[in-house]
């Protein structure tokens, strides 16, 4: 995590920096600030801290000449996490973003150890909780749920505290008048808001940036999930201009996978925030830029938009903004599919959950729970909330899991003692009350009509997903039946006359689907990541032609 670089690391990282000054006692960094990128110390010390929005300051670490100051949020020029202070007189290099990025690139076996360093330095930082955002609420509140959440699954450090358990976040919660549900966002720079939506959270902590983006990209990616990060780092790597937008966080679905075992490379499994999480990484490392969250409503075209050049599109932003791009790449995914009951929305947060992460199986735990699905996702999910719950009740409507699941997990599954197989069952009713959550589920048996009620607090679903893509319909792109994209020989309009469209291009010339949102695609991370990758070439085929015309 603190490697020591010698003479030679230092004067082959020279050529990307200027020489900075500070005084005894000056700032290099002030948490909640943007940070001005890497400073490699040349002479002097330093002392880092750890300082939350309540003003609490732990201590982490001093560091000395030879070592550097970093995390991954420097790649980006995200504001800093921590504050670093000098002791007496400081000497050091400061290499910025685009510069560090060039760092990391040109200098291989030094970027390795520079890029491990930043990467395990962020994960101490969440794992420890004592810098970034800190919520205040009950750890059953909706409104805590969704945002710890938004924060793991973007990688961000906060922490949870009660106001009854202490003093400063009790004073906060007086002040704030909240309620029993109410949650209080604080954040590193002191500012204080009252159950925040995800994009108000983002903006408060720095994530993302109001700039307008007016440059033309080469590739304008629409959602992060993995199919969207493979073609992220393979287009950014082959210099192209790339820039990624997602409405949540990276990692889409998979992100939320507890640990995912056939995935090739990873013979002891990796979990899907880990997966992500280190493609989000590499993705920016080679200068792809993110917009997350960021909510596209709308991709334009020269025949929808009048003030859009031929040969362009533009992504439109709900903030007003908008995003040009001689090429755009939908890897919107698909969202969560509800059960068909009228009353599963209010309930959506207080029992009713679509992801089993960590928030949730503590929420659940010494508890009985059931899950709907039959899926890898469900399978993954019942093994992990098992080593939590009482007991994992899953529900099937068919025979068994063979046709849906993967051997190893069903093999898990069977070996479990504390999970039971319900075969053709379904949900047909839900109770509780809007204080209390989810109390109780109904479901009946699809052959002989019985049904049986149990009381239970939590229920997961897995029952598949819808495609993603209300957005990007104002151009008049192809979806088939079930809304999917519709790309290659499967469109109407195949040739657009220079032959047939590439396997991967949408009806729109330039437009490209990949991942669960492309009709006919494999639903799987291994498939949706090999389409990421596969696109780049196909993208340079479009570029290459439009240069011709």
């Amino acid at each position: 995590m603190f490697p020591s670089l010698d003479e030679g690391d230092i004067a082959r990282i020279s050529r990307f920096g200027d020489c900075r000054h500070f005084a005894s006692g000056e700032a290099l960094f002030k948490a909640g600030e943007p940070a001005p990128g890497m400073f490699v110390l040349l002479d002097g010390v330093v002392s880092i801290t750890q300082r939350d929005g309540l003003g609490r300051v732990v201590p982490i670490v001093r560091q000395g000449a030879g070592e550097f100051l970093a995390e991954v949020g420097q790649l980006s020029g995200r504001p800093a996490l921590v504050d670093i202070h000098a002791e007496g007189e400081v000497e050091a290099l400061l290499i910025e973003p685009p510069q560090l990025r060039a760092l990391l690139i040109a200098e291989a076996e030094l970027g390795e150890r520079i890029t491990r360093a930043l990467i395990l330095r962020r994960v101490a930082l969440i794992e420890a909780g004592a810098s970034g955002v800190v919520l205040i609420g009950i750890a059953s509140s909706p409104h805590a749920v969704r945002l710890q959440n938004f924060l793991r699954r973007n990688g961000y450090p906060h922490q949870l505290l009660c106001a009854q358990g202490n003093d400063n976040a009790r004073l906060i919660a007086e002040q704030m008048r909240s309620g029993r549900d109410d949650v209080i966002a604080v954040c590193p720079g002191g500012a204080v808001l009252l159950n925040p939506d995800d994009e108000q959270l983002a903006k408060c902590i720095g994530m993302v940036d109001s700039v307008e983006h007016d440059e033309l990209h080469d590739v304008a990616i629409i959602g992060a999930g993995p199919a969207g990060l493979a073609a992220a780092v393979y287009a950014a790597s082959e210099g192209l201009r790339v820039i990624v937008m997602d409405c949540r966080h990276f990692g889409g679905q998979a992100g939320a996978s507890a640990r995912i075992e056939n995935y090739l490379g990873f013979p002891t499994g990796i979990s899907g925030q880990a997966l992500a999480g280190r493609a989000y990484v590499q993705a920016q490392k080679f200068g792809a830029e993110m917009l997350i969250p960021a909510e596209v409503c709308a991709l334009d075209c020269a025949d929808s938009a009048p003030d859009v050049p031929e040969g362009e599109y533009a992504v439109r932003l709900r903030d007003g903004r908008r995003i040009r791009a001689r090429t755009v790449v939908i890897a919107t995914g698909a969202r969560y599919r509800r059960l068909g009951l009228d009353n599963v929305a209010p309930y959506e947060g207080r029992g009713v959950w679509f992801w089993a992460s960590p928030i949730e199986a503590r929420i659940c735990a010494n508890q009985d729970v059931a899950l709907v699905g039959g899926g890898n996702s469900a399978g993954q999910a019942a093994v992990y909330l098992a080593s939590h719950a009482r007991k994992v009740s899953i529900l099937v409507r068919g025979d068994g899991l063979a046709a849906t699941m993967s051997r190893y997990l069903i093999d898990r599954i069977e070996s479990t003692p504390n999970i039971e197989l319900l075969r053709h069952k379904e949900v047909c009713a839900l109770e509780g009350s809007t204080g209390s959550g989810l109390e109780a589920v109904t479901w009946r048996d699809r052959r002989s009509g019985e049904t049986e009620r149990r009381a239970l607090r939590n229920l997961f679903l897995f029952i598949g997903a819808e495609p993603e893509t209300e957005c990007i319909k104002s151009c008049g792109i192809e979806l088939d039946a079930a809304g999917f994209v519709v790309t290659g020989r499967s469109c109407s309009k195949a040739s657009d006359g220079s032959g047939w469209r590439d396997q991967l291009e949408s009806s729109l010339p330039g437009v490209f689907a990949v991942g669960d949102v492309r009709s006919g695609s494999v639903k799987r991370v291994g498939g949706a990541i090999g389409e990421g990758a596969a696109v780049v070439a196909s993208i340079h085929a479009h570029l290459a032609r439009e240069a011709q015309r």
